[in-house]
């Protein structure tokens, strides 16, 4: 089997004769019930080649989508102009980016249509350009456009950067609805909904169909789609790495299974990695190793979440939907970039539960979050995973506590925001990468235990103070009973009271009961 890894023109991946997993009777739905309509879909999801396709079948490309499900459907093959505009595959650190882009986009089509260049700014140039291609060919104008969102999102570190494309970008845009009668179809896709309210302001008939139950698989790989389209590969792939082809399904699903982008929707297989696995016959976090999410992971470390509580997390459908595209929630972030997925929606209370996807996700935002809370743990020999893993497993609760506030000692220049959060974070991720059970801020009936850890001889119960003698921190302990869950199940208990450092934003000190 030939598998189309990397190919996003939908012409190349037919002719080439690479296997296709056919969306086209959903293209069909879209283009003959609505006019104007946007989807959010992660990176390397397949929304370039969805573009592509729909681009070919506008154009009246019949012959490539022979055996195809619109083949039977689509009668008339009418060859309508098509402008597509595609914002992937550069960086914008400036304006001139941006215009400079445009102008790459806008011109072959000027051209095309005989459209004299004469205005800089590039909403005028796409008003002339719908006008001048509908006038040419006596047939509306189809707007294709990729990556909608890419000069906002890097720049969302940059507020005054990000607030300019955002207005540049909105009049651009708002052409579509002045330009209505003159449009066949509008369809706009990118990463994210990043500042879907004020970028898309003027198009308030934009249908947005991210979380429409019938367009769930529209990028990506369902289930029934994998068997159908690549069981030849599924046993090459059982055969090179020693399973049973049910076993092999049973590991696909868990690395790469699990993307649901409405509630009930049946489950999602990411088709970058899924591809990848198929031709590389080996499991990796292929999806990862293409650009890991360093300013998610910084901007949900600024937002005060408890990371051992993001998978789980309970949100309202505003927080999924992106409705404060000014200034996003971490949460909206991760779940429309591909870090979370729906679990269940409960409709009385109106609130979806988060969790990661599938293995490759989870372990992989693991990877990323060590890079950035610890990342003196893989180079410093006194602060190796082993020796941090040898004093809890042995109960050796002082040099644990030493080695941590050496550790803490060397990353003090990263702390933002509360101390006790950051330190609560960093021992949640080292911990998690060293193989441990571990909680922070574990409920129980009397309170929250800041830190939890449990091994199957120890429990670790601590307590973290700001700027307080750590016996106020084991009293705490001791008052609310933290310890009372474990006293009968006969492993040692130890209870640990610490302190940090205002003025020095350091673990201080430590007392251990």
């Amino acid at each position: 089997m030939r598998y189309p890894i990397g190919i996003q023109d939908f012409g190349s991946l037919r002719q080439g004769g690479y296997v296709y997993v056919d969306k086209t009777e959903l293209i069909y739905q879209l283009a003959s019930t609505g006019k104007y309509y946007f989807l959010s879909r992660p990176r390397r999801f397949g929304k370039s080649l969805l573009v592509s396709t729909m681009e070919a079948y506008f154009k009246g490309r019949k012959e490539l989508f022979e055996g195809l499900a619109i083949a039977e459907l689509e009668k008339d093959w009418i060859e309508y102009p098509v402008l597509k505009i595609d914002l992937s595959g550069k960086s914008y650190n400036s304006l001139d980016d941006l215009q400079a882009r445009l102008n790459q986009l806008l011109s072959p089509f000027e051209e095309m249509y005989g459209v004299k260049n004469d205005y800089p700014q590039a909403d005028i140039r796409l008003n002339q350009l719908i006008e001048a291609a509908h006038r040419k060919t006596g047939r509306p104008v189809v707007v294709l456009v990729d990556e909608y969102d890419k000069p906002i999102v890097d720049n969302l570190n940059n507020e005054d950067l990000a607030d300019t494309f955002r207005s540049l970008l909105q009049g651009f845009y708002g052409v579509l609805k002045a330009q209505d009668a003159h449009v066949k179809l509008g369809f706009l896709t990118g990463v994210t909904k990043l500042g879907q309210l004020s970028v898309f302001s003027g198009l308030n008939n934009l249908q947005d169909i991210s979380m429409h139950f019938r367009y769930t698989g529209i990028c990506g790989i369902t289930e029934k789609e994998l068997h159908d389209n690549f069981d030849e590969g599924i046993a090459e792939l059982a055969d090179a790495n020693r399973l049973s082809k049910q076993q092999c399904y049973e590991k696909l699903e868990k690395w790469y299974d699990g993307y649901h982008f409405s509630d009930g929707a049946p489950g999602v297989y990411n088709p970058f990695s899924l591809l990848n696995t198929l031709n590389g016959l080996k499991f990796q976090k292929y999806w990862f190793s293409t650009g890991t999410p360093t300013f998610l992971v910084k901007y949900l470390a600024k937002g005060g979440f408890t990371l051992s509580d993001v998978s789980g997390i309970r949100v309202s459908s505003s927080i999924l939907s992106g409705v404060n595209g000014m200034k996003p929630n971490a949460i909206t972030l991760l779940y429309q970039a591909g870090y979370l997925t729906i679990q269940s929606y409960e409709e009385e209370i109106d609130r979806y539960t988060l969790v990661y996807p599938n293995k490759e996700v989870e372990d992989g935002f693991l990877d990323s979050l060590c890079e950035y809370f610890t990342p003196a743990v893989t180079y410093e020999s006194s602060l190796s995973v082993d020796k941090f893993v040898n004093d809890i497993r042995t109960g050796d609760v002082h040099s644990l506590m030493r080695r941590f506030s050496a550790f803490f000692a060397d990353i003090d220049y990263q702390i933002q925001g509360k101390a006790e959060l950051y330190f609560q974070n960093t021992m949640y991720v080292m911990l998690k990468m060293m193989g441990q059970q571990v909680q922070v801020e574990r409920h129980t009936s009397n309170g929250r235990i800041d830190v939890l850890i449990q091994t199957d001889k120890y429990v670790y119960i601590m307590e973290l103070k700001r700027d307080k003698d750590p016996q106020d921190a084991l009293d705490q302990i001791e008052q609310k009973g933290y310890d009372w869950p474990f006293r009968a199940d006969g492993r040692k208990v130890f209870k640990i009271g610490a302190t940090f450092s205002t003025a020095t934003r350091r673990l201080q000190d430590w007392k251990v009961a």
